[in-house]
Parts: C-alpha cells; structure tokens; sequence
C-alpha cells in the first residue's frame, strides 16, 4: 500500500493536475493500492493567503480582490477537468469555503490584529479549497475520492506556525477514520493539524511531506511518494549548480542532513515517523513520471562517489560569544542553548573553540536582533564582570553542508574541502563536524556561495569534467590561435582528461563580450562583432569578479603595457593569469616579486611558459632545476626567432640589408626591424630567465651592444633605415668574413655569467652548441652545478602563433590539473 503526496508545482494548474490525475490513475490501473493522497496548496496560494491575512489586519481592502484572484484559480480548473453538468455543486462548495474565509478576514480587519493562532487558520483555506476540487475531479473520472480534512487527523499542541504532532492520539485518530471509509480514496490536506480544542494549527512550511509520513507510519504502508517538480534528490541545487545529478538512493541519515543544511525537496521532519517505522519514501516527479527518482531508506546502493551531495542554506547570521572567563567554567553552553530553547530560537549549527573561550552558532537572520537582546539580558552580569567580553553579530553568510556515509573513516575528505575552497579564495568562517562523521559543514561569506558549490561539486563528483572558466584578452592571431587550439581539444580534454574549458570573456582591441553561461567556441567570433561593447579593461575585469566563478583564468596575447597593471587585483582575487606578454616579469624587480609572492599567498597560478621561447619548454625546465636545488652559473641564448633567422640567412653574396627585407616580408620582424634588431626583445627575455634563476636584476644591469651602426637607428623612417642598411653594407659583410675566416658563424647570442647580462653578435666555432642553429629557431644553453661539463640544451621553434599558442594552451591545461 502507498501513500502519495503531491506538491504546490503538481497541483498548480488544471494542466498539471491532469498529470497528478494519470499518475493516480495509473497506479489504481496497475493494481497498487493506495491509501491516502496527501495534497499541497495550488503553488503560491499560501504565501498569498499570509499577505491576505497580514493586509486585513491593516484594514487594507485590497485583500478582496486577492480573495477573489484565489477563488478564479480553482473556479478555472472546475471549469477544465469537471464535466459541465456536475459542476454547478462544485462551484457552491467552494464558493462556501471562501465565503468562510472572507468572514474570519472580515474579523481580523476590525480587530486589526493577526494571532499565529489565527493565520494557521487562514493559511488552512490553501489545502482545503484544492483538496476539495481535486477530489472532485477524480470522482468524475470514476476514482472514489473523498475529501478528507487533516485537522480529523492530526493532533498536535498550541505551538501555532510549527506545531508538534503528538503521536499516540494521531495514530489512533488515523486508524479510528480509515476503518469507516471502505474503498474510498481519501484525498487529505497537508501541512495543517488541530489541538484538542479543535483550534487549527500549522506543522511548518513543507508540512504536508510530514503529512503523508505520519499517515505512511500509521498505516504501515509499503512506500511513501513525495511527488515534486524535480528527478528526485540532486547532488547539489541545479539552481547554482548545473552539473549537478539525481542521486538513485540515499539513507535516512543522509537525507536528514542535507534536508537540514537547505535542500528544499523534502521537509525535514518528515523522515523521522517513516524512519521509525523503516518505510522507503521515495522522491519522483509529477512532469517526468517515468524517472525513477530517489529512494530514501535504511541503506543506500554503493556510490563512485565519497559524499552523497552538497547542500546550502543561503542567509544565515554567526553570533559569537567569547570571553576569558568562560574558559573552563562548567555550565556556560548549558544555560545558552537552555535560553535559546525557552525563546523557541532554532539553532542551525554550532561551532566550539577547544580552549572554551568562545562559543559560535548560526541562526536564521530574522532572529539576529532578538537573540542579541536576549543573551545580553541573560549574561548580563558576566559581561558586566568581564567574564563576557561581548556578543557579536556577523551577517550576510551562508552555510554549505556536504553529505555521505560514504565520509566515515575515509581520510582526505576534510583537507579536499578545504583545498579547493582556498583555490578558489574563499574563507572559512567556521567549521563543524557531526561525530556520526557523514557532515562536514562551514560557514562561508555569502557572495562566494555559488562559486563553493561549483567549485566543490567539481572536486567531489568527477563523473563531470572539472570546469576551467576562461577571459581572453587578445583576440589577435595569437588569441585567435589559441581559441582554434582548445576549440580541436575540447572533446579530447572532456573525455580523457575530466576537463571542460569554458570561454567566458573573450576581448580584442575594439570590442569585448562577456557571458557568464559561456561563449560558444565555433561563434565567438560572430558574437564578439554582433554583441559586444566597446572595450573597457577596468570594466572586463570587473565583471569578471562580480561572475566570481570557480577556477577562473586570466589570459593575456597581448602585448600592452598597461594591462599587467591588473594582474596582483586579479591574483588577489584568486583568478590564475597565463600569458605570453613579457612586461611584468621584465620590468621593476620589486614588480616581479610582488607577483610572485601574490600567487603563493593567494595559491593560484601565475603562469608565463611563453614569455621566453614561446612553447619551448625553457622557464619549467629552469624553475624545475631551481626546485631541486640546482645552481645556475651561466645561461647563454639565441631568443629571437628573427635575428636568429637573419644570420642564419646572411650569406656571402647576399647583401645584410635584403636579407632584412626578406625577413620583413616574410612576417619574422616588427613592422619596423628596428624593434627586433635593436635587442630589447632579447633583453627582456634573458632578464626573466636570470630572475628565475634566483638572481635579483633590473632592466638597467642588462648590457646591450649596438648590433646596428648610429646611422640606421637614427634614420627617420623604415625606407630611410633600408636605405642607411645599405650604405652600411661593407660594415656587415665585414663581420661575415671575418667569421667565415675563423670557421665560425654570427650569432645573435644573450649571456648571464656572473651576476653580468650581455647582449652581443658573436661568431661562434662548430664546437658550440649554437653553430648548428637553422632557420628561426631559439636555443638557450643552461650551465648549472649538475651540468657543468655538457650544459643542458633546449633548442626548438621560438616564435609564431602556433607554437606560442600551444605554449598558452599548455599552461591552461596545467591549472586544470592542479584543480584536480
């Protein structure tokens, strides 16, 4: 035998209770029995009722015409699913009930005052007008439905708003009427009850869950259905979490938990008479019948998964008692929960610290200011004695609980929570742990709650790719590039990887485009041109905090000056930067370091594998040798893919100058070569280098040696500057043959040797690593007191797109691991 209880979303409308109708219909043509259906109010009916009673007390006569609004509603669905003939009886019935209800508005409108007393009563009319019409629906279609009022049903004491069931005279007052009604189908309004002296009470919001398992307990029945508008119990709010899923089981114990800690899919107090009487409740949904849902019993079917799920209250206070002299007195957390309980002061969790001197605990906000009031009357004399140093209120926090028998005894569950959290910078206020060790709960600040619950449920449930959430600045032929790249990956990274990548932001020079639900990587393009706004730098990154999402990433393709300006606001804001723009690390020491210790302080990335090289593996070799305990004596590099290309190009017969050219038109050089052949490139390169290295230099300590003669830098224009090239031609050629006469071959090369940097053309011998280099490709050779005799050698590409954007990708895809 089953209980079916359905909630304000399945009887909201006529085309809903159609559902509610098949799914009873259904189950009587399946030839399950069924013993009771427990209904709701129709959706918002009761929040509609309490402003009816709350403007009536005001002598508001606006309360009428919501009157009349509620009536419409059930009139609309007799008028949909009642044959025309029967009809007319339905209507009067109804129309009596709010006819009732009118009258008792009528005398709280002259007494201008609302009891609890009385709106338990007014809240009321919600289940008793849809029950009324329900039960008449069924009759018509040949279902003996009977209506049947609760308050027949459910004693419970004068505790108005939340009342308490007393058991053994419901028991027997639901076995007294169920052994007079045959084959009747008794349709039976939730969430209300009545004291001895017939007065009508209320069991709380959710209350006609707890309906339907007082009367499952007391008939023994087989399952308890709570119909609802979700699949069943999820693994966190899919309000705030989209990847969360249906969990298939679940205990009592777990659900308690996460029922307690704000998931609103079933009421709290409605496990405890099914607990008792072991009867699996199970969770459907009214709009997807054929979903199985979740079972809540004594055991729950193996899980992949440690925790069962992750819940949260969204608004709660922390008061905080504390004081020298609590420390070690008997008695103190006795009389404040005794208080607490006398004023009827729910307490949601409670934190202790070990040395007993303060007491922290969370309540609801509306009572923040009463509590205050009544604990400082109550320890009035040991804070007048200083025993007490004082009761504070800290507000505009939220609770996160997660769940799982799973948790018992599994080590690393508590550090995991922990770890992620302090990723995604989000402080823990106070923590609690059950000793039944399934509940490990912490009090966050409010704003970060959705990126906690992403972020957790990430960690915790890995059957959803980990989710990197990026903002591209630079959507130049690097950035683009990089788009191209992930775009080719993202399948590869979700499936075999457990990684998801989520274009978030994305900006070029003239526009930007923002969308915290994530940009499509095959439209972007078309988006950025069609819905982007002018952009703003200062604007992108605040937007980017107000998203606050989980495992944020900052690139920059740039080159820009100015944007590294916002990389320690955006550490401190614990989003990882990656990028190939070399000004940060090259400019100011103190710049730099200031850097450096953000990531660490913060624990998020600052990741610039780019900045040298481009995708050669050069900066993670070095911090890698750094890490080990390895020294560096010497570096010496070929770092720029065009000079490197120039002298490998410059040939005798061949004059400097075209070779320049050739580069230039081949894309290798800035638009004016000067750029390139000036060094300043180099320099900043090797500067990041001997930083990394552990040596404390400033752009001033490099040495650069004029690769070109006076004239050229000095010549007005790039035409002027080819034409000086030319004129200056014997002065290269020169230095070629010179070379060539030795054997040897011009190198473009930058040099870190005792704490000196030096950038020089040089003619290097074929005994020298750097005499085989060809086409544009970098070398950077490592000397170090492990490789001393034969230095350590990286040589590859060190400039395009591709590369440079693989170097990018590659430093993405290591901040997802490190989320891991």
């Amino acid at each position: 035998m089953n209980v079916l209880k359905f909630g304000g979303t399945s009887v909201k409308s006529a085309e809903n209770i159609k559902k509610v109708i098949s799914i009873i219909l259904n189950h009587r043509q399946n030839g399950d029995v069924l013993g009771a259906v427990v209904l709701s109010a129709m959706s918002g009916v009761t929040n509609q009722l309490i402003e009816i009673g709350r403007m009536a007390a005001t002598n508001n006569p606006d309360y009428l015409e919501l009157i009349r609004g509620i009536e419409e509603r059930h009139f609309n669905v007799i008028k949909s699913l009642i044959p025309i003939k029967e009809q007319s009886k339905v209507f009067a019935t109804v129309r009596g009930t709010v006819n009732e209800l009118e009258d008792l508005l009528r005398g709280v409108s002259l007494i201008r005052e609302l009891s609890d007393r009385t709106l338990d009563l007014v809240m009321s009319f919600g289940e008793r007008l849809s029950c009324l019409v329900i039960s008449e629906c069924l009759k018509s279609k040949g279902v003996p439905a009977r209506f049947c009022d609760a308050r027949q049903l459910i004693r419970t004491d004068a505790q108005f708003s939340m009342a308490e069931v007393e058991e053994t005279a419901t028991n027997q007052q639901i076995k007294d009427y169920f052994s007079t009604i045959g084959a009747d189908l008794p349709i039976v309004t939730g969430f209300i009850g009545s004291t001895a002296q017939n007065e009508t009470t209320t069991l709380g919001r959710g209350g006609s869950d707890y309906t339907a398992s007082i009367l499952g307990a007391a008939l023994n029945a087989d399952f308890i259905d709570i119909w609802t508008d979700v699949d069943g119990m999820m693994t966190a709010d899919p309000r705030k979490v989209p990847n969360a899923f249906n969990i298939p089981t679940i205990t009592y114990a777990e659900a308690m938990e996460l029922s307690h800690f704000g998931a609103k899919v079933i009421y709290p107090p409605t496990l405890q008479p099914a607990f008792a009487k072991n009867i699996p409740i199970r969770i459907l949904n009214t709009f997807n019948a054929s979903h199985e849902g979740t079972v809540i019993s004594r055991t729950a079917d193996r899980r992949d998964f440690t925790i069962t799920g992750i819940s949260s209250i969204d608004d709660i206070v922390l008061v905080n008692i504390q004081g020298s002299g609590m420390i070690g007195v008997a008695g103190v957390s006795a009389k404040l929960f005794s208080t607490l309980a006398h004023y009827k002061i729910s307490v949601i969790l409670i934190s202790q610290a070990s040395s007993e001197h303060s007491i922290c605990f969370a309540i609801e906000p509306r009572n923040a200011d009463r509590v205050r009031e009544i604990l400082e009357a109550e320890f009035a004399t040991e804070i007048l004695h200083g025993h007490i140093d004082n009761i504070s209120i800290e507000r505009d926090l939220s609770i996160i609980a997660t769940v799982g028998e799973g948790m018992k005894k599994s080590s690393g569950i508590a550090g995991k929570l922990f770890s992620v959290l302090g990723k995604n910078g989000v402080n823990i206020i106070a923590i609690a742990q059950g000793s039944s060790e399934i509940n490990i709960s912490v009090v966050i600040n409010k704003n970060n709650l959705s990126k906690a619950l992403n972020a957790m449920h990430n960690v915790f449930f890995q059957s959803e790719a980990r989710i990197l959430n990026l903002y591209l600045v630079g959507a130049g032929l690097i950035g683009r590039t990089l788009l191209q790249q992930i775009q080719a990956q993202y399948e590869y990274l979700r499936t075999e990887k457990s990684l998801r990548i989520c274009l978030v932001g994305v900006s070029n020079t003239k526009k930007m485009l923002l969308d915290p639900k994530g940009i499509d990587l095959t439209n972007w393009q078309e988006r950025l041109s069609s819905e982007g706004v002018t952009t703003s730098l200062p604007a992108f990154v605040d937007k980017l905090k107000d998203y606050n999402l989980p495992n944020s990433v900052f690139i920059d393709c740039t080159a820009d000056k100015d944007i590294p300006l916002f990389y320690e606001p955006l550490l401190n804001a614990n989003v990882s930067i990656v990028t190939p723009n070399k000004v940060a690390n090259s400019g100011p020491y103190a710049d730099y370091k200031r850097l450096q210790r953000a990531t660490v302080r913060r624990g998020v990335k600052f990741l610039y594998e780019t900045n040298v090289g481009a995708g050669l593996p050069i900066i993670n070799t070095l911090q890698g040798l750094m890490t080990s305990g390895d020294r560096f004596l010497k570096i010496e590099a070929i770092l720029s893919g065009t000079l490197s290309y120039i002298f490998n190009t410059f040939r005798p017969g061949v004059s400097f100058a075209e070779v320049v050219r050739e580069a230039k038109a081949k894309g290798f050089t800035e638009p004016d070569p000067r750029e390139d052949l000036s060094g300043m490139d180099v320099a900043r390169k090797i500067l990041i280098l001997a930083r990394e290295a552990g040596f404390e230099l400033e752009p001033s300590d490099v040495t650069i040696n004029n690769l070109l003669p006076e004239s050229c830098i000095a010549a007005p224009s790039i035409p002027a500057f080819f034409e000086e090239l030319e004129r200056n031609n014997a002065f290269f050629e020169n230095l070629l043959q010179e070379a060539e006469n030795r054997n040897e071959k011009l190198r473009y090369v930058a040099t870190f040797e005792n704490g000196k940097v030096t950038i020089e053309l040089r003619s290097v011998g074929f005994e020298h690593p750097f005499y085989s280099l060809s086409g544009a490709d970098n070398i950077i050779s490592f000397t170090t007191e492990r490789y001393k005799e034969r230095p350590l050698v990286i040589k590859g590409p060190g400039a395009g797109a591709e590369v440079t954007a693989t170097g990018v990708f590659a430093d993405v895809v290591s901040i997802g691991s490190y989320l891991a």
